[in-house]
């Protein structure tokens, strides 16, 4: 009998799905009790390739597509084929500790929950100066925020941010699917509706696995600028802010403080004065963070480009979703 489904979507993932799936394989759990569904979003790498490798010697792990390429169908399509009482979603870029699955099943039993997470521990591939500098800045609560599974905890808590998750299958039919309307944060969006229902979505000791982020300026540019964009267009969408919190939205504020004292300069040569101000307080910021971030490992420079490229980046992304919604809200008024 299948106890839990593990759902890993993928798109471009040669890089990392073995180490993801050698993780699954060393686990403590009994392989003849899960099933692992890998949703592929029509990878153009070899991605599909190492894949079949590893079904061929483990029938357990299928196979399926997901022509939209967006994690909430590629998790849905999942979800629809899974066998298991459990639905554990999973990411490809990331590592997971011999007693992670076997942990996650244990209290969502003990706790009855309908999501359970635990702490995410951010690591990299390759080890040099400027990946040790994003590290050291994606593992602190000025890179990526204040998520409580940033860090250690003692107990469990109930939480409305908790990474990926343990789901009872049941829980999608109370309170429904991944909504494929957010092509990001749909993380977010699923525990808010799940705890705004009545039901339970904790976050727990004991239980933590290794994401590897991105390692190159370009890419970590990119993932912010995206999430920043649906943080605020999740908002849209859900006509709902109780699924983010004020720190989602400090980087639109930092953008905007330097962005539109700039267009009333031309009225007011003093507003400049704001911009310069905002800017000049966020380096001051940054610069002593990195001064305490440094280490022989990492680089004082790399520390403080990421922060900035992180911040510029997310807050760009949320004025452009922004920009979209007001947009979108004149098209629904003619």
């Amino acid at each position: 009998m299948i106890q839990a489904t593990i759902i890993i979507p993928t798109l471009n993932e040669e890089r990392y799905i073995s180490s993801c799936l050698d993780s699954i394989l060393a686990s403590d759990i009994d392989k003849s009790t899960i099933e692992v569904l890998i949703v592929d979003g029509v990878s153009s790498d070899n991605t599909v390739e190492i894949i079949k490798r590893y079904m061929k010697k483990h029938p357990f792990i299928k196979l399926l597509q997901n022509k939209k390429k967006i994690i909430p169908s590629a998790i849905n399509i999942g979800i629809k084929e899974a066998k298991g009482k459990y639905i554990i979603r999973i990411d490809a870029h990331s590592f997971y500790p011999k007693d992670y699955f076997s942990k996650l099943l244990y209290w969502s039993k003990i706790l009855d929950a309908d999501n359970i997470g635990g702490v995410c521990i951010t690591d990299i591939k390759s080890k040099n100066k400027k990946t040790e500098s994003i590290k050291a800045v994606m593992n602190h609560k000025l890179g990526v925020g204040g998520g409580d599974y940033r860090g250690e905890i003692n107990e469990p808590k109930i939480s409305n941010a908790v990474p990926f998750g343990c789901f009872k299958k049941e829980s999608f039919l109370k309170y429904g699917m991944f909504d494929e309307r957010l092509e990001r944060t749909e993380d977010l969006e699923i525990n808010r509706r799940i705890l705004n229902g009545g039901g339970k979505v904790f976050l727990v000791p004991d239980v933590s696995f290794t994401y590897y982020t991105r390692e190159r300026f370009r890419h970590l540019a990119k993932k912010s600028f995206l999430t920043g964009k649906w943080v605020v267009l999740n908002a849209y969408f859900t006509r709902s802010l109780k699924s983010l919190h004020f720190y989602h939205f400090i980087p639109l504020i930092f953008v905007l403080s330097l962005l539109t004292p700039l267009f009333i300069c031309s009225i007011d040569k003093r507003f400049c004065l704001i911009s310069v101000t905002s800017l000049l307080f966020y380096l001051s910021v940054i610069i002593y963070v990195s001064f305490k971030l440094k280490q022989q490992n990492n680089s004082f420079i790399y520390l403080i480009v990421t922060f900035v490229i992180l911040h510029i980046s997310y807050g760009a992304g949320s004025l452009v979703g922004l920009t979209q919604i007001i947009v979108l809200f004149f098209k629904g008024k003619k």
